[in-house]
């Protein structure tokens, strides 16, 4: 945290809605004291920090999966056969890993995070108690807000076993990101889901990601948000739209997983609050900036509606105490860009080169309070 007073001139990307001003920012003891106009021939981009809305960080200890080869073309494998617990890729290597190479496979992935632009995270912590302690050994120290959301080691336990583990996460996490609805007994994720409400924690759930199968049941447990929706129909989306419940989506993890793309612009269209994740560490980088570029080429978003999602849209989808934007009295979480480096020279938007051309080599400094 900077505790001295620090003012940075360039174009600030300023305010809820991103309004482009060339002045200045003053932070003392990591919070915004005052945003100026003022002509100044800085070529810094002030921008709001990423938000990784849905990531696995223990996935960190497995970065380059083997996942098949045909004719020397590649061939993704059933998203099943890699994430699926309990005997999942992702699951299996986890158990062989060590709790010390873990945390420092976690650890480096964190600090790829802050290098590459991102203050706060949600992660579907798997492995139990043991799984949120090292994410959070992981975390100590590092200026990083945090949602962490374990799982139960043993779904399948006794009730009363069950329930006394989920109590131990709680004591090191905010709640439960579960697996599929269709991955475990309906009965059994009843009871985890009104538990977890019981104690005032977050629930979330991953729906609608290999099919629509899922998603009704999903729903029928009041998540605080919904993780994929990839496959949801307009009918999904007008019930979610209609709860008001938040989705955060996945852009490359799906075309990588095949499982299709998601419902993005409808999405939107519908109303629905969205928030960026970049999922499994196991099949992508945590880099935002390649979250941006796809939903702007590829997908046709607006890119200040993509330049949202990605950073704004998952403070308070997440619910954090910070607001991530640039105004009087918020923490100070920005990037500065280079606006003049080999690959941003020549923007005249800023948000426009952002989105759709910036890389995390073109960051010159990160500020998280």
């Amino acid at each position: 945290m900077y505790r001295t007073e620090r003012v940075i001139s360039g174009t600030i990307l300023a305010g809820p809605e991103l309004q482009t001003l060339e002045g200045y920012v003053c932070i003392k003891n990591g919070v915004i004291k005052e945003i100026g106009e003022e002509r100044n021939n800085s070529t810094n981009i002030i921008a709001p920090c990423f938000v990784n809305a849905h990531t696995h960080i223990g996935d960190s200890v497995c970065k380059d999966p083997a996942l098949g080869t045909r004719s020397g073309f590649r061939i993704k494998k059933d998203l099943d056969t890699l994430v699926k617990p309990p005997d999942g890729l992702k699951h299996r290597i986890l158990r062989e890993t060590s709790y010390r190479e873990l945390v420092k496979s976690m650890r480096r992935t964190l600090l790829d995070m802050i290098e590459t632009g991102t203050c706060a995270f949600a992660d579907f912590r798997e492995g139990g108690v043991v799984g949120v302690s090292a994410l959070n050994e992981a975390l100590q120290g590092l200026e990083l807000e945090s949602l962490v959301l374990g799982r139960p080691l043993e779904p399948e336990n006794p009730r009363e076993v069950l329930l006394n583990e989920i109590k131990r996460i709680f004591l090191h996490s905010n709640g439960l990101g579960m697996s599929g609805a269709n991955d475990m007994d309906s009965g059994r994720l009843r009871e985890i889901a009104a538990f977890t409400k019981k104690q005032k924690k977050v629930f979330a759930i991953h729906a609608g990601e290999k099919n629509r199968t899922d998603i009704e049941q999903a729903l029928s447990l009041e998540p605080d948000f919904l993780v994929h929706l990839t496959n949801a129909n307009a009918k999904d989306l007008q019930r979610v739209a209609d709860i008001g419940l938040p989705v955060v989506v996945c852009p490359r993890s799906n075309f990588i997983t095949g499982v299709g793309r998601a419902p993005v612009l409808e999405m939107l269209e519908a109303g629905i609050p969205l928030a960026v994740g970049t999922d499994n560490v196991m099949l992508n980088s945590v880099n935002m900036f390649a979250e941006m570029e796809i939903l702007s080429k590829i997908f046709s978003l607006d890119d200040r509606q993509v330049f949202k999602i990605c950073t704004l849209n998952g403070y308070s989808i997440m619910g954090l105490e910070s607001k991530g934007s640039i105004e009087k009295g918020n923490k100070a979480k920005l990037m500065i860009l280079n606006g003049n480096s080999n690959n941003l020279s020549g923007v005249k938007n800023p948000i426009n080169g952002i989105v759709r051309r910036a890389r995390p080599s073109d960051i010159l400094s990160v500020f998280h309070s």
